[in-house]
């Protein structure tokens, strides 16, 4: 009988199921999107239940597509959109509110003020700065503001989690609620050197801890589907980390000074540092990237908040492409972008400016510019914000970065890719498998269950597709990045009174 190892990506647009057989090849995947909901500006959520059927229905296309069954699966690694949080009831499942998303910036006045009188230590301890963007900020808002809900929690009615945690003890039958040391570095809550939950962090944040999930090992047996849940199949979920660290893993990106970047929804840039963390002074953060077996292995993250979310904003809201493939067509049928930049400060900056109140626009604007200039400059913005993480990574890590893996949605634009190069100065190598995090899941899965010896040995098994080699002199490239920190400051404050 063939034995399959399912990885299931639940990202911040979609969710991606990838079955892979015994010579780690992927052998059929599945997709499916969610929606984002807006309630009002600065404001994003997802529907929990929702997305909840867009991983059963991807994992039934990825069984589906090649006619295997629930039966055959050995195993499940999970990871997850990161941040993005949510509260239940404990005895019915049902969310007491849609699960707020990392982008969201709702909580931004709070967290200032914890970034003036707490920040040091905050930083101190978990490696981030206080910012709406992580998750304990957001179940403080739903505990504050849904009626009863904190109440219900002192009571223990209620329970909170990332999407893994809601994942897992759904597809558990409400048997399993846990997550794990990576994961948990994304609350702005778990002390990085213990890897579990700081008492102090969640005081001043005023929520409890008997609501929060234990916090495991990313390679544990986290429970076993309920076979009413799961086509009649018990099959143990053994790996689990956020989406961002698991497409780290997932690219082969194991050893201390790799450096690898995620185009999805955001863009995100991790640089592995072993099992030493650094406190960054140059606007990074500083996150377990998993714990094996007791042990915490750590990494420098760059994020910035909007990527494909962009191209996203010029299909759905601007209408300028039907599809997101056809932003690249769009954007090479011009030359350049008659020197116009754009700042994609939907939700503020991240790093290294770190600004909630920041806001997206265009500068440079003249009468000439069409709305295909436009395009290339949205698609531009990408590969600048991702060039801000990466000269904030050499300013911090002593040591060589050589090259920098790529994987997500957007590798696919071999204009960005290029463009990426460029700005960076070093080469952009592209992995044959894009879907890196879900790749990296099922490792972590297979790992906890025997089927990998080690982490070291995905590199093994992952193929490079591409390299892209720099082209654009120094000058050139110093050049547009002094303008595009020029656009930067003037987006930054938008929104604050």
């Amino acid at each position: 009988m063939p034995r399959y190892i399912l990885g299931i990506d639940q990202g911040t647009s979609l969710t991606t199921a990838l079955l892979i057989d015994e010579q780690w090849q992927v052998v059929s995947r599945g997709q499916r999107e969610h929606r984002q909901i807006y309630p009002q500006p600065g404001w994003v959520e997802h529907d929990p239940v929702e997305i909840l059927e867009c991983v059963l229905g991807a994992v039934y296309d990825a069984i589906n597509g090649i006619g295997a069954s629930a039966n055959e699966i050995m195993c499940i690694g999970i990871d997850h959109q990161g941040e993005t949080c949510l509260v239940w009831d404990k005895k019915t499942g049902i969310p007491i509110y849609n699960a707020i998303v990392w982008q969201d910036r709702r909580t931004t006045e709070f967290t200032e003020k914890l970034k003036l009188e707490h920040g040091e230590y905050i930083h101190k301890i978990t490696g981030v700065m206080p910012d709406s963007y992580y998750s304990v900020t957001k179940i403080k808002w739903i505990l504050d503001n849904i009626p009863d809900a904190r109440e219900r929690a002192n009571r223990g009615e209620l329970l909170a989690g990332t999407i893994n945690t809601w994942i897992i003890w759904k597809l558990t039958g409400g048997k399993a609620f846990v997550t794990d040391g990576c994961s948990g570095g994304r609350w702005m809550l778990m002390d990085l050197s213990t890897t579990q939950w700081d008492e102090t962090i969640a005081g001043l944040a005023d929520v409890p801890l008997s609501i929060l999930p234990p916090l495991l090992d990313c390679n544990a047996i986290y429970g076993y589907t309920e076979p009413e849940m799961f086509w009649g199949a018990k099959i143990p979920i053994s790996g689990c980390l956020s989406d961002g660290h698991a497409a780290l893993l997932g690219s082969g990106s194991v050893a201390a000074g790799t450096l690898k970047t995620s185009y999805g929804t955001g863009s995100f840039m991790l640089l592995a540092t072993g099992e030493r963390f650094i406190i960054s002074k140059h606007g990074l953060t500083t996150s377990s990237s998993w714990k094996i077996s007791g042990v915490p292995h750590y990494a420098l993250l760059g994020a910035t908040f909007v990527a494909g979310a962009a191209i996203q904003w010029l299909r759905d809201g601007l209408r300028f492409i039907d599809t997101a493939d056809q932003v690249e067509q769009l954007a090479t049928s011009v030359p350049d972008t008659l020197d116009v930049y754009f700042v994609p400060a939907f939700v503020g900056l991240a790093t290294p400016h770190w600004d909630q109140y920041a806001r997206g626009a265009f500068l440079g604007l003249t009468g000439g510019v069409k709305r295909e200039h436009l395009a290339r400059a949205v698609l531009e913005s990408v590969a600048f914000e991702t060039t801000d993480c990466y000269r904030a990574m050499k300013r911090e890590y002593q040591g060589d970065i050589n090259s920098m893996l790529a994987d997500g949605g957007m590798v696919d634009n071999e204009f960005l890719m290029q463009l990426q190069a460029d700005l960076l100065g070093i080469p952009v190598v592209i992995p044959h498998e894009k879907e890196c995090a879900a790749y990296g899941a099922a490792c972590m899965g297979a790992l906890t269950m025997g089927a990998l010896s080690s982490l070291d040995d995905v590199k093994r098994y992952v193929k490079i597709k591409k390299v892209y080699n720099p082209l654009m002199s120094e000058d050139e490239r110093e050049t547009r990045m002094k303008k595009w920190q020029r656009a930067v400051e003037r987006s930054k404050g938008w929104a604050k009174e």
